[in-house]
């Protein structure tokens, strides 16, 4: 379809959130396929995916999938367990949704890592590495910390149906205070191989849409800020000023469509007056299919209720569609400002705000998944970057109960992929304050999920200043009680 546009002198750069991957007028492409080509032997033919779905701010292990229901009172909190389809399987009763489809999802009760505060937690979280990284701050991200996840997978699998290895959204993890969390980044392995990072979550004066939002603050106000101001929609790629050279745009009127435009970008290419990394840049551009995938709005209705009208619902749909074109990695924020950091009516927020919309997306993701034939090759994972402590803070009967951090034991909840449907792995004691059986460190999390995604964690490399480095953690092993 032709879409009309006013003219390449006013719109000549991609524009797709922060999608500083393509950087237009560097070699960004050049290095992704540098890197990709090094690792080659390392990374499979196959497609495989992983949707990691993030909890910012750490979600409490014994009020979702490792309650402790002969606790005392203080110790077991105000939910209690349900029963699951998995026999001798129990969660909390406020996931009701997954419960019925525990036979297509399997537990971790025993991840571990040693870090107590926010920001170290989300280095180790989504880097899959320990210890920190040498100068590591926990007020702004740095060119020595570790790479993300993200940043792994955009070096080194190579780039599908013009689009990115892998993305980050609805938006950056940015605390209230304004400080950028680290451990989003490429860190040591340089900005070219930034994530695509997809800010989809908007504020608008429009009628207002019930559900999840990520500027909620859990622990500030009883319900959404601002909440008529809110839309989900990621921005359009477009072509913006200055990628055309000046003498180059004035050889032609203002263009009337994108096939024009195509046309016009590579008489200039040819002519070697624009960079040839630019043209991937506008392949995205110009490619439907990329469109599409980032459209969440031109689902049927059926499938937008079923993921749920809101945030939550909304970015996972975007994550179904950005695999299905062709993406191996999409980290999905599921609440910015730490949003699942319960200190304050804990019982209250995951009851009334943050189970429910969850609880009916990843359902609905794993059901649109498995109906599409993609379930088996498609890692879903839901964590957080720790648990919270077995025993509440506040007063009980004043419903002003919560949890602090606690990153000694906790849980992830895993689907499809490869992983043990219906299966828990590792325990923690009785009061859900230590593990107890099968501890799971973050390196070895970080193995098995880039094994899951046909990823050979041992062989990863890098080069820098003329070095080669390993890319994961050199203890990382994977879990392989968790493998189907």
């Amino acid at each position: 379809m032709s879409i009309p546009h006013p003219g390449i002198a006013r719109r000549t750069a991609v524009q797709a959130g922060a999608i500083s991957l393509l950087g237009l007028g560097t070699n960004h492409v050049s290095g992704l396929q540098t890197l990709a080509a090094e690792n080659s032997q390392a990374v499979p033919r196959k497609h495989k995916a992983v949707i990691y779905i993030f909890l910012s701010g750490g979600l409490g292990q014994q009020d979702s999938f490792d309650l402790k229901p002969d606790a005392p009172d203080r110790i077991r909190g105000e939910f209690s367990p349900i029963s699951t389809t998995t026999t001798g399987l129990q969660i909390c009763e406020h996931l009701p949704m997954l419960a019925a489809r525990s036979h297509k999802w399997g537990l971790v009760r025993s991840l571990t890592h040693p870090y107590n505060e926010h920001s170290e937690g989300h280095m180790v979280m989504l880097s899959g590495r320990t210890p920190l990284p040498q100068g590591f701050s926990g007020s702004k991200p740095k060119p020595t910390d570790w790479p993300t996840f993200a940043s792994v997978v955009t070096g080194v699998c190579p780039p599908k149906n013009n689009l990115p290895p892998a993305a980050v959204l609805p938006e950056k993890l940015i605390h209230v205070s304004g400080r950028t969390i680290p451990g989003q980044f490429a860190g040591i392995m340089g900005d070219r191989y930034e994530p695509w990072f997809i800010e989809a979550s908007h504020f608008r004066d429009t009628s207002y849409v019930h559900g999840a939002f990520p500027e909620y603050g859990f622990q500030r106000w009883e319900g959404p800020s601002n909440p008529k101001n809110y839309r989900f929609e990621a921005p359009k790629l477009e072509l913006a000023h200055g990628v055309l050279k000046n003498r180059m745009a004035a050889r032609k009127a203002l263009l009337t469509s994108l096939e024009d435009q195509r046309a016009e970008l590579a008489r200039a290419a040819a002519s070697q007056e624009f960079d040839r990394h630019r043209e991937d840049a506008v392949s995205l551009l110009l490619d439907g299919g990329v469109h599409r995938a980032l459209d969440v709005h031109s689902a049927n209705d059926k499938t937008q209720d079923a993921y749920g009208r809101n945030s939550f619902g909304w970015s996972l749909l975007m994550a179904r569609q950005l695999v299905e074109a062709g993406v191996n990695l999409v980290q999905v924020n599921l609440g910015n400002d730490e949003s699942w950091d319960t200190h304050e009516k804990a019982f209250h927020n995951l009851k009334h705000y943050l189970f429910p919309p969850t609880d009916r997306a990843v359902s609905a993701l794993i059901d649109d998944l498995d109906a599409r034939g993609m379930l088996d090759d498609t890692l879903v994972v839901w964590a957080g970057e720790f648990g919270r402590t077995n025993y509440c803070q506040g007063v009980l009967s004043g419903g002003d109960f919560g949890r602090d951090h606690h990153p000694r034991c906790y849980s992830i909840w895993m689907a499809g992929g490869g992983i043990k449907a219906g299966s828990s792995y590792g325990e923690t004691d009785e009061y859900g304050y230590n593990i107890a059986r099968d501890g799971v460190h973050i390196h070895d999390f970080q193995a098995t999920l880039l094994h899951l995604l046909g990823i050979d964690h041992e062989r990863l490399t890098y080069r820098h200043q003329g070095r080669r480095y390993r890319l994961t953690d050199v203890h990382g092993q994977v879990v392989k009680p968790l493998l189907a």
